[in-house]
């Protein structure tokens, strides 16, 4: 098993309003950016639903100059109906961001859960503080 320091939440940057599923941002990787799968390790779509993506095991690709040592966990919105950058987590991604984060430090105990504008501060991604909302876990 890979050493896991980091766990990166991260936003789809899609409007509200519109979908982009699970999926859907897999096809968005694998045809359009190339990837070999969805660089994301967990999305979880607006009605909560956790989706598995790339195995834990493996290298995701999701924040440059991290993903060795990270599990990207992605949520599906985080724009306004116009496109500006806003918090979009419904009550139901609130809640299955905060049991998986719960169970991801449990078994990565001493990791930090950050944000990706947090490692890149050219993202306004994920449209709020992850680390100051899940630091304390």
């Amino acid at each position: 098993m890979r050493k896991i320091t980091l766990i990166i939440i991260h936003c789809s940057a899609t409007p509200e309003g519109r979908n982009l599923d699970f999926e859907a941002c897999r096809h968005e990787h694998v045809h359009h950016r190339r990837f070999k799968d969805i660089g994301y390790h967990f999305y979880i779509t607006r009605d909560g639903d956790i989706h598995r993506g790339r195995p834990i095991e493996q290298i995701g690709a999701h924040c440059k100059n991290h993903n060795a040592h990270s599990i990207g966990i992605c949520y599906e919105g985080g724009l306004d109906a116009d496109g500006v950058p806003m918090d979009t987590r419904t009550m139901e991604q609130k809640g299955s961001l905060l049991a998986l984060l719960r169970e991801l430090r449990v078994l990565f105990p001493g990791t930090l859960i950050v944000g990706h504008h947090d490692l890149n501060p050219l993202k306004a991604r994920p449209c709020f503080d992850a680390a100051k909302e899940y630091g304390s876990l």
